[in-house]
C-alpha cells in the first residue's frame, strides 16, 4: 500500500520543529525593565494618542469647512441670532484641500495599524499630511483674520463662528498629533524598537472605534439638524452634550419624530463611547502598568543593593557553597524551619534564596505601590489642569455675552466634569460651544481614568483603614489589639512612628512537610492512610495550586498505569527532591504542571507563586534551588539601558532567552543569577504564568526531542545489526 510517503513528511515536519527549539532553558525575562520608558511611549503610547485624536482633527475640519467663518451680531441682539457671512471661495477650496489631505493621512494611519500599509510607507504620509493640514489651517485662520470681516457694517459688530474656532482646535490637535508620530518614527528609524506599531489588536482598534463614534456624532447632528431645524454647528454641540450625559438642558428635541428617534440614538452613541472610553483606560492603566512597573521595579531593585552594600548587609545576596550540616533532631529542626529566617547568616543556600526571593517580593510591592500614586497623581494633576485652564476659557469666551466670572466657569466645568448638568450655566457664545466639544472630549475620559486610579489609591487605603480600624474595636482578630493599633499608626505615619511595627503582624508560618518519593516507585501505588492521596495543602513545601485538583485533567476514566502514575508524581512535586522521573514519566509531569499553569493563566488575575512553587518549577527546568554553582551575587551596576543601534530582529530573539550585556559578565557567568538580580524572571512585564508556561513547554519540547533521538538511533541500531557497540554510541552522539 502506498502511503504517499507520509512517514517521510512526518520525519521532515519533525526536523524542523526541533531546529525551532530554543536548547537553553536559562532563566532570563523579556528585558522590559531595561528598556527606557521614553522608548515604550514613542512605539506604542504616541500611536495611540494621535490615533485617537487624529481623527477627531479630521471631524472638527469638517466642522470648519460646513459653515462660514464669520457672522454678523447686530447691536444689542442675542448671539444665537446673528447671520452668516458668506465666506470667499478662495477660502473654501483651501479649506477643503487640507480637509482632503488630513483624510488621506489618516487613512494610511489606519491602514498601518491594520497591517495593510508597511510602516516605513504609511508614516511618512501620514506625518506630511498632518503637517500640510495644520500649516494649511494656520495659513487660512491668519489670512481671515486680515480680510474676513470688512463689511459695509462697523468692526465689531462681526464675529468669529464656531467654524472658525473649530478649524484653531484642528490645526492645534494636527500639529500635535504629527509630533508624536515624528518621535515615533525617530525611534523605529534609530532601531529602538522594530519599524512597526508595537500594538495589540485591541490596541489596532481603538483608532477604528473613534473613527466609528465621531461619524455617529457628526451624521446624527446632520439628521437632529434637519428634524429640528437647528444651525449645524449647534447640534454637533448638543449631540456632545447628549452622548455625553451632561445633560445642560438649553437644546432639547421638541418634535415627536425627533424625540422618538433620540432614544435610541443615545442607547447606541453612549453605548459606543463607554467602549471607546473603556479602550483609552485601558490604554492607560492596563498595558502602561507592565512597563511602568518594570522600569519601578527595575529602579527600586539597583537602590535596594546599592543600600545594602553601603551598610554591609549583603552578606545575603552572596551564594553558599559549602552549607553548614542542618540539625538532626525533629524537633530541632521543626524549631527551626518555623522561626524567621535570619537574612544575615542564612542556614542553606535553598534558605538563602528564600530569603532573596523575599526581598525581591518586598522590592515589588513598594514599585507596584508607588506605581500606583504616580498614575493617581498624574491623572489627578491632569484633571485639574483641564478643569481650572477650561474655567479660565470658558470664562473668556461667555464674559461679553453672560457676564461669566472665574467661579462661574469653575463651578460649570465641575458640574459637566461630573456628568451632574444641572443647566443653570451653559455655553452660549460660538467659541464657548465649539471648545467645550473640544474640552469635553478630553476630560470626560480623563475623569474616568482618574476614578479609576483612585479605586487602586485612595480607595484601598481607606478600606484597609477601616479594616484596620474594625480589628482594634468591635472585630478583634487573632493579633493583639496593642499590635494592631501600633501597626495602624505605623503605617498612617509611614513609619515615623512604631517603625517596628510597620509590618502587618502575621501568624507564624506552619512548617513545611513533604512526602518524596524516588522514581524507583512510579509503579506503585502511594502508600497514605486508606490509600487515598494527602489532602489539599498536606506535604512540606508542596504548593496549594499544584495538588492534583488542579491538574486540569478531563473527566475520564484513566487506564491503570495512567492512574498510579499520576499518584506517585503528584507526591514528587518536591523542588528539595534530589532525583525526578526520566522519559516518559517526566514528560507526563510537565504535561500535569502545564495544564495547571494553563488554569491559572485562564484566571485573568496576575497570579504571584511562591518560593516553593517557583523552586518547583524551576526544578522541571534544571535550576536547582539548593545548587549555588547557578547562582550569583547581583550588582546595581549590572545591565545599564544600552539598546543602542540594535536591529528589530536582535530585539525580537531577545524575548524568549536575553543574553547578558557584552561586557557585563564573563563567559562562566553567562548562567548565574539572583532573584534582585536583572534577570530575575520576576523582572520584565511577563507574567508569572507565562513565563512558567513559556519554559515548561520549551523544557517538553526538548525532552520529546530527546526521546525522537533515542528512538532513531535504536531503529538505527537495529537496522545494522553488525555494528559494534562504540560504532552504535559514536552514531547516536554524531545526531
Amino acid at each position: 500500500m502506498n502511503d504517499g510517503n507520509l512517514g517521510d513528511n512526518i520525519a521532515e515536519h519533525a526536523e524542523k520543529a526541533e531546529s525551532q527549539l530554543h536548547h537553553n532553558h536559562h532563566v532570563a525575562n523579556d528585558e522590559a525593565h531595561l528598556e527606557q520608558s521614553r522608548w515604550w511611549f514613542a512605539s506604542s503610547a504616541f500611536p495611540m494618542i494621535a490615533g485617537t485624536l487624529g481623527p477627531v482633527a479630521s471631524a472638527f475640519s469638517i466642522c470648519a469647512l460646513c459653515r462660514p467663518w464669520v457672522q454678523y451680531l447686530p447691536p444689542d441682539a442675542p448671539v444665537t441670532e446673528a447671520s452668516f457671512v458668506d465666506d470667499p471661495n478662495w477660502l473654501t477650496v483651501v479649506n477643503a484641500l487640507q480637509l482632503a489631505i488630513a483624510i488621506v493621512a489618516n487613512a494610511f494611519l489606519l491602514l498601518n495599524m491594520a497591517k495593510r500599509v508597511r510602516f516605513s510607507i504609511a508614516q511618512p504620509i501620514t506625518i506630511v499630511g498632518w503637517y500640510t493640514s495644520s500649516i494649511m489651517l494656520i495659513g487660512l485662520l491668519g489670512a481671515a483674520s486680515e480680510s474676513l470681516g470688512k463689511g459695509p457694517a462697523p468692526q465689531d459688530q462681526y464675529i468669529w463662528s464656531q467654524a472658525f474656532w473649530y478649524g484653531i482646535w484642528a490645526a492645534i490637535l494636527y500639529f500635535v498629533t504629527s509630533c508624536l508620530m515624528v518621535a515615533t518614527f525617530f525611534g523605529a528609524w534609530k532601531d529602538k524598537y522594530p519599524k512597526d506599531f508595537m500594538l495589540t489588536m485591541s490596541q489596532r482598534t481603538l483608532m477604528l472605534q473613534t473613527v466609528m463614534f465621531l461619524v455617529y456624532l457628526l451624521l446624527g447632528a446632520l439628521l437632529f439638524s434637519h428634524l429640528e431645524e437647528w444651525n449645524y454647528l449647534d447640534t454637533v454641540y448638543w449631540a456632545n452634550v447628549t452622548l455625553f450625559t451632561i445633560g445642560l438642558g438649553d437644546y432639547y428635541p421638541t418634535t415627536t419624530v425627533a424625540q422618538a428617534l433620540l432614544i435610541p440614538y443615545a442607547f447606541i452613541g453612549v453605548i459606543s463611547l463607554g467602549l471607546v472610553i473603556a479602550s483609552i483606560r485601558s490604554l492607560m492603566l492596563e498595558r502602561g502598568r507592565k512597563r511602568l512597573d518594570a522600569r519601578i521595579e527595575e529602579r527600586r531593585r539597583r537602590l535596594a543593593l546599592k543600600r545594602m552594600e553601603r551598610s554591609g548587609r549583603d552578606t545575603l545576596l552572596e551564594p553558599i557553597s559549602d552549607e553548614r550540616a542542618a540539625p538532626d533532631d525533629d524537633d530541632d529542626d521543626e524549631n527551626y524551619m518555623s522561626s524567621p529566617v535570619d537574612t544575615d547568616a542564612p542556614f542553606t543556600e535553598y534558605e538563602r534564596r528564600k530569603a532573596e526571593f523575599e526581598l525581591m517580593r518586598t522590592i515589588q510591592e513598594k514599585a507596584a505601590t508607588r506605581r500606583r500614586w504616580i498614575a493617581m497623581l498624574i491623572s489627578l494633576g491632569t484633571w485639574l489642569i483641564l478643569w481650572l485652564v477650561g474655567a479660565v476659557i470658558f470664562r473668556k469666551f461667555e464674559r461679553p455675552y453672560q457676564g461669566w466670572t472665574y467661579f462661574t466657569g469653575f463651578y460649570f466645568c465641575f458640574i459637566s466634569l461630573t456628568t451632574i448638568g444641572y443647566g443653570s450655566d451653559a455655553p452660549i457664545s460660538p467659541g464657548g460651544r465649539s471648545f467645550f466639544v473640544f474640552w469635553s472630549l478630553l476630560a470626560l475620559p480623563t475623569t474616568t481614568v482618574l476614578i479609576s486610579t483612585a479605586g487602586d489609591t485612595i480607595v484601598k487605603v481607606i478600606r484597609d483603614a477601616t479594616i484596620s480600624l474594625g480589628n482594634v474595636t468591635i472585630l478583634p482578630g487573632d493579633t493583639p489589639v496593642m499590635k494592631e493599633l501600633k501597626h495602624t499608626v505605623s503605617v498612617t505615619t509611614h513609619g515615623l512612628l512604631f517603625k517596628s511595627h510597620l509590618e502587618s503582624p502575621r501568624k507564624p508560618v506552619t512548617p513545611f512537610r513533604m512526602n518524596v518519593v524516588s522514581t524507583s516507585s512510579l509503579g506503585q501505588p502511594p502508600q497514605t492512610a486508606d490509600n487515598h492521596e494527602p489532602s489539599h495543602g498536606e506535604g512540606r513545601g508542596r504548593p496549594a495550586s499544584l495538588d492534583p485538583e488542579y491538574a486540569g485533567f478531563p473527566a475520564r476514566a484513566p487506564s491503570t498505569f495512567t492512574t498510579r502514575v499520576r499518584r506517585s508524581l503528584s507526591r514528587m512535586r518536591d523542588p528539595l527532591s534530589d532525583e525526578l522521573p526520566t522519559g516518559l514519566d517526566f514528560q507526563f509531569l510537565l504535561i500535569s504542571e502545564i495544564q495547571a499553569v494553563a488554569l491559572h493563566i485562564r484566571e485573568g488575575q496576575s497570579r504571584k507563586y511562591s518560593f516553593e512553587e517557583w523552586a518547583w518549577y524551576l526544578r522541571l527546568i534544571g535550576e536547582d534551588e539548593r545548587d549555588a554553582a547557578t547562582h550569583r551575587k547581583p550588582s546595581p551596576k549590572d545591565a545599564r539601558p544600552r539598546f543602542r543601534g540594535i536591529k528589530p530582529r536582535q530585539k525580537a530573539d531577545r524575548r524568549g532567552s536575553a543574553s547578558p550585556p557584552e561586557g557585563d559578565e564573563h563567559d562562566g557567568e553567562r548562567d548565574k543569577w539572583s532573584w534582585v538580580g536583572h534577570r530575575s524572571p520576576l523582572m520584565g512585564s511577563q507574567e508569572e504564568s507565562e513565563w512558567i508556561m513559556d519554559r515548561l513547554m520549551n523544557r517538553l519540547g526538548e525532552s520529546l526531542s530527546e526521546e525522537r533521538r533515542r528512538q532513531s538511533g535504536n531503529e538505527e541500531m537495529d537496522s545494522h545489526p553488525g555494528l559494534s557497540q562504540k560504532e552504535r554510541g559514536d552514531d547516536i552522539r554524531s545526531e
